[in-house]
């Protein structure tokens, strides 16, 4: 699991307007959750936070926070548990911070990270991805910050299941093992598929129109 240190303040002003004034002063507000406590403000300063963000890209990370209130200090087990962006100009807006338990186990979605390009998409195949995260349960730092997995040497109509992965013994998969990472499929019998559906969409689309045309038929000959 990838450890990270950051810091942050607990923050006494609330609301929208005292948000935007942080956010001018190149601070980023947050809450921080934990089991059985009351949620606590914070203020952490964005420039950093970014970095940090772009350091953990789309891995699992615990959180080392610690957290200034006055002279008193206190250190915090997080993961980040949501992140609200401004969908225009891209900057973050606020952040939810969950506190976690070192020893008692909890579950989480690790990301499935594949290297290699597969030979099959060389010869013409097509790549098709059915998972890119598992959902495990175990202690948080038994968990990896992602999943490795090679797909060079897939030729087409070859694929990789949940059950080809690497996963440490210590953690629970929870989901179906027979799932399927990632497949080449055969060009040729996507393009078939691809066929079938459309004439199959046709199909129902005729149906509807005659159904449609014989019950206006009988409206009209009652009438």
């Amino acid at each position: 699991m990838l450890q990270l240190e950051m810091n942050a303040n607990v923050r006494s002003t609330q609301g929208k307007g005292a948000a935007r004034v942080l956010r001018s002063k190149g601070m980023t507000p947050a809450v921080l959750y934990g089991a059985g406590v009351a949620p606590v403000s914070l203020e952490l300063e964005t420039k950093a936070f970014t970095k940090t963000l772009l350091e953990i890209n789309r891995r699992n990370a615990l959180i080392n926070l610690d957290v200034a209130e006055g002279k008193k200090k206190s250190t915090r087990h997080v993961v980040i548990k949501e992140l609200q962006t401004d969908p225009i100009r891209d900057e973050l807006i606020h952040a939810d911070f969950c506190e976690v338990s070192l020893e008692n186990p909890m579950v989480l979605d690790v990301h499935i990270a594949m290297t290699g390009k597969a030979k099959g998409v060389d010869l013409g195949g097509i790549l098709q991805i059915g998972l890119d995260k598992v959902r495990m349960r175990g202690k948080i730092l038994d968990f990896p910050d992602s999943l490795p997995i090679d797909i060079s040497g897939l030729a087409i109509e070859d694929g990789l299941h949940l059950k080809d992965l690497d996963i440490p013994s210590n953690l629970e998969v929870l989901d179906d093992e027979n799932s399927t990472i990632v497949f080449v499929a055969d060009p040729a019998k996507v393009k078939t598929a691809e066929v079938e559906e459309e004439a199959e969409g046709e199909t129902v689309g005729e149906t509807a129109e005659a159904a449609a045309e014989g019950e206006a038929e009988t409206e009209a000959a009652a009438e």
